[in-house]
């Protein structure tokens, strides 16, 4: 055996004494923990994944603790943007930055000096009258402008005469509102007042300037009597009257053909006939009895009611005489 190398010494092999049963309970003891520890150990390490992280069997550093806390930290905070709409995560934010840079609200906001509403535009391209050079060269501004300046009813104007006494009158042209509610034709065209009696009509000739261009424009005005002094404080405007049925007669007769013109004729002469034969019968009742004519009619035909007139009004005539004071 003393040829073949040392000899294997079993008790520190295998943790165990030899045989003999002359040891104390005490190293018993001892030895049997060692050999638990050394069987845990290696358990341990078969037991071990390669993407497990180590335990740390003593206290963790300080680093380690900052980290964990800024992760928690940083889970609640997503939890609570994803938790609020747009407009509340905007003013987080906003007022996130103005605490950590400085500053307020008002050095955020957008400048409005140059925003123009679509009554701005209308205001600055408007004009009383849009005339055939005007519409040359239409931008959208010009566009929208042309497009409410069709919507108006250019028939009556409605007037500020707020400083009748420096000669310097308002006109402008009405909306669809106050056509339905009649102002500026059955009612006042002043601006400040309702009077709807004793209307009359004015034509005036308007001058005003627009875009740096003076221009003149013939409109109408319908004025209470309180209102037409005021029109008329420094020099008298044109008043404009109603025309006479005669004067339209004659002037619708002119304009007739000639044909047309000697039927109408005809049928007036037979109107004048049937009129003068009326007052010669009537002047024939007035004579005495003794002088009977046996041309004339009886009595009872006296009583049937006075000539029937012959003559038919057109549809035109009576729209005439509907509109006759309605439209000066």
């Amino acid at each position: 055996m003393s040829g073949r190398g040392e000899k294997l010494d079993l008790v520190q092999e295998h943790g165990l004494g030899g045989y003999d049963s002359e040891f104390s309970e005490d190293e018993n003891d001892g030895e049997t923990s060692n050999c638990k520890s050394r069987r845990t150990n290696k358990d341990a390490a078969l037991l071990t994944k390669p993407f497990q992280k180590e335990k740390y069997a003593r206290l963790a550093h300080k680093q380690v603790a900052v980290q964990e806390r800024d992760r928690e930290e940083a889970r609640n905070r997503r939890f609570h943007l994803i938790a609020m709409d747009a407009y509340a995560r905007h003013k987080k934010y906003i007022n996130d930055y103005l605490l950590y840079y400085g500053g307020s609200k008002e050095d955020l906001k957008r400048s409005t000096v140059n925003d123009k509403t679509d009554l701005d535009v209308i205001k600055e391209n408007h004009r009383f009258l849009w005339r055939e050079d005007d519409e040359a060269d239409m931008t959208w501004e010009k566009m929208l402008a042309k497009k409410y300046y069709d919507k108006l009813f250019k028939e009556y104007c409605i007037a500020d005469l707020s400083r009748y006494k420096c000669n310097k009158f308002g006109f402008r042209w009405r909306v669809d509102k106050e056509v339905i509610s009649g102002k500026g034709q059955f009612c006042c065209g002043n601006k400040h007042c309702d009077e709807k009696e004793g209307l009359k009509s004015w034509e005036v000739n308007f001058g005003y300037i627009e875009h740096g261009e003076k221009r003149n424009a013939l409109v109408k005005l319908r004025l209470c009597p309180e209102c037409s002094y005021k029109l008329n404080y420094h020099h008298r405007r044109k008043e404009v009257k109603a025309v006479k049925r005669k004067h339209r007669e004659e002037e619708h007769h002119h304009d007739i053909p000639a044909e047309k013109r000697t039927k109408t004729t005809e049928k007036h002469s037979c109107k004048s006939k049937g009129k003068s034969s009326l007052t010669e019968n009537f002047d024939s009742d007035q004579e005495p009895e003794d002088k009977p004519d046996a041309d004339d009619p009886s009595e009872a035909e006296y009583w049937k009611g006075p000539a029937q007139d012959f003559e038919t009004k057109t549809r035109e005539d009576e729209f005439d005489e509907y509109f006759e004071d309605m439209f000066l």
